[in-house]
């Protein structure tokens, strides 16, 4: 399932993923800070969703209350609840 998010309080404006059967099959972030998204997309790839959501929420950018890795918690979380 292709699942499209739009961020609020981040550099990225968007993450697109794919989840399949509860594991990360692709992800891609629209803006941000290029190299670590790649390296977060990277990361997370193959990873089952809710162990990345758990690992990744909560993660604050500077002064910010939210992050990329956040916002991904986030589509993660909303993307798992439509797989079901």
């Amino acid at each position: 399932m292709t699942h499209t998010y739009q961020t609020s309080g981040t550099c990225s404006s968007r993450i697109d993923l794919e989840l399949e059967d509860g594991v990360i099959k692709s992800v891609a972030f629209t803006g941000g800070c290029n190299g670590n998204l790649q390296g977060i997309c990277r990361l997370v790839t193959g990873m089952q969703a809710q162990e990345a959501v758990d690992k990744l929420q909560g993660i604050r950018c500077g002064w910010k209350d939210t992050s990329c890795p956040d916002q991904l918690s986030k589509a993660l979380r909303e993307a798992m609840a439509k797989e079901k």
